[in-house]
Parts: C-alpha cells; sequence; structure tokens
C-alpha cells in the first residue's frame, strides 16, 4: 500500500490520491510469467474453496446459472459426488464460497475457480503485485462459466488441466515471461478492445510463445500440436490473460484516501465495486436491467 501525500493537517488529501493511483494504474507492466493450479498460487486458498464472480454472498442468495455453476465446480473438482451433496454442502459451509476479486482473481461471468484449475500468473513489474486468470474452455456454447456442467464440460476442463495449460504454462516459462501491454496495444491499434473481439490479440501472443513452441516440439513435450491448434481456432483465447493483466494493474492503486474505481464485478444478484482507498470494503447495487437487441 502507497501512502499519499498528506497536508500538514494530517487529513488525506484526495486528489494527491487521485494522482498516485492513476500513476500507479499508468505505469503497470504486466507479465504473464507463469502457469500453475488455483490451489498452489493464489493466497489463501484451500482445497474446498469455489471463487465465483462479484461481492461474496451467503450460499441462499446464489441462484440460476451462477448458482448451478457453483454446483458444477464443486462437482468437477471432487468435493462431492452428486448435484444433491453439493448443495448440502455448500449449505452446511462444508464447501466455501469466496468471490475471485477477494483473492487476487478476476472470473469470467460466473467466474468458477476450484483448486486444480490452471490460472494465469500475471506479475505486475512495476509495483510487484500479482493478478490472477483461469483459462477460457473453448468456444462451445455449454460452459461452467455459462453456468453449465455436464460430461462435455468435465472434459472440457479436464483437457485444458492436463494438456493445453501445461503446454503454455511450458512455453511461458521458457520465455521468462511475456509482456502483455505491448501486446494489448499493438491488438487495439489492429481493431481489438481486448474484451467482445481478441481476435489479433490471441494471434499476437501464439507468436510470442512460437519460439519456445518451436523449442518445445523439438524437445518432444507431449500436447504441443494440440494446444496450438486450440490457440489457432479461439479468438476469444487471450481475453483471460487481458483480464488478469487489467487485475495487476488495477490491484495496484490501492492508496489511502483514493476515490477512483480499483475494482467492478457482478453476481446474479447485483454489481459492486471497490474504491482504491477503501481496501477489500465493496459496494453494491442493483444491477442496471438490459434489454438486448
Amino acid at each position: 500500500m502507497v501512502n499519499a501525500t498528506l497536508p500538514s493537517s494530517g487529513e488525506i488529501c484526495v486528489d494527491a490520491a487521485n494522482d498516485e493511483a492513476f500513476r500507479r494504474l499508468d505505469t503497470a507492466d504486466p507479465w504473464v510469467v507463469d502457469v500453475a493450479p488455483a490451489g498452489a498460487v493464489l493466497p489463501g486458498y484451500h482445497d474446498r474453496l469455489v471463487l465465483t464472480s462479484g461481492a461474496p454472498m451467503p450460499w441462499h442468495a446464489y441462484t440460476g446459472g451462477q448458482r448451478e455453476a457453483l454446483i458444477g465446480g464443486a462437482l468437477f473438482e471432487g468435493l462431492a459426488g452428486t448435484r444433491d451433496e453439493a448443495i448440502r454442502a455448500f449449505a452446511a459451509g462444508d464447501i466455501e464460497i469466496g468471490s475471485c476479486h477477494d483473492y487476487g482473481a478476476v472470473g469470467s461471468l460466473a467466474g468458477i475457480y476450484t483448486a486444480s484449475m490452471p490460472v494465469f500468473v500475471v506479475e505486475n513489474r512495476s509495483h510487484g503485485n500479482i493478478g490472477y486468470c483461469n483459462f477460457y474452455e473453448g468456444k462451445e456454447p455449454r460452459r461452467l462459466n455459462y453456468g453449465c456442467y455436464d460430461a462435455g464440460v468435465h472434459e472440457r476442463l479436464l483437457h485444458v488441466n492436463t494438456t493445453l495449460a501445461p503446454v503454455v504454462g511450458e512455453a511461458i516459462r521458457r520465455l521468462g515471461g511475456v509482456a502483455l501491454k505491448p501486446v494489448i496495444a499493438r491488438a487495439l491499434r489492429m481493431g481489438d478492445e481486448v474484451h467482445s473481439r481478441n481476435a489479433a490479440a490471441s494471434v499476437l501472443f501464439t507468436r510470442e510463445i512460437l519460439p519456445a513452441v518451436l523449442d518445445m516440439v523439438a524437445d518432444g513435450v507431449p500436447g504441443v500440436r494440440e494446444t496450438m491448434l486450440h490457440l489457432a481456432e479461439n479468438d476469444y483465447f487471450f481475453l483471460r490473460l487481458s483480464m488478469a493483466a487489467a487485475k495487476a494493474s488495477a490491484d495496484a492503486m490501492v492508496v489511502p484516501g483514493s476515490t477512483l474505481v480499483s475494482a467492478m464485478a457482478f453476481s446474479c444478484r447485483g454489481f459492486a465495486i471497490k474504491l482504491a482507498g477503501l481496501g477489500d470494503r465493496w459496494f453494491e447495487g442493483p444491477p442496471p436491467i438490459h434489454e438486448g437487441k
């Protein structure tokens, strides 16, 4: 935590705090440095914890797709054998629910993390903090982060764990990390906005890791061809890297007295924000009504 300039009266100068928070955001330098299971790298993580999007809520408050995604995450991780067992375990507190943001992570839609799920480890080299995001499940419309869980979803998540993440992680480690800000900047100039469109960023990232990938082919590392084909056909692959980069950048904004927004998240119940000057406190409200065309 950085101390903003304080006037002689001892009161916090909001303008100075906001200037410092913005400076830290502006000078962030996010690098993806590793891929590892969430349970091994997220601070305070334990085996019976499932993370989800939005501000923290009690189990009974979750509804719809987010509730189903939490149940699916518990089943995938083997924390329960059946749907009913998972529901009882959540209700009794035997399976704990946490907010992604409170663990240095950010989640897409339902945002489900379990201990075995691989995450991108993104280091903000300007300020030393870390941000995390899990992997894109692929373009199949039935996905855990959409609240779906069945045999197909299970197999795709397992494929990420056992094939895609190990190959991508090995490539990143061989390179000593990949700077994400230059990739994002160039992708923006090529028409991406690194959220709903990531086509250019995904191609640029694939190009960044290509030298390591070629060495891995020569070394006989398994799963390389399969992983590269996955990257080639999934334009959204980079989205999770941009999310982790954003998290690592925004978390560096924590400055006493700053009124800038440092986190935004939604759940099945509402929308919530954190302010850079107020630490882990959430401010919650109802979601806006959206009428899609």
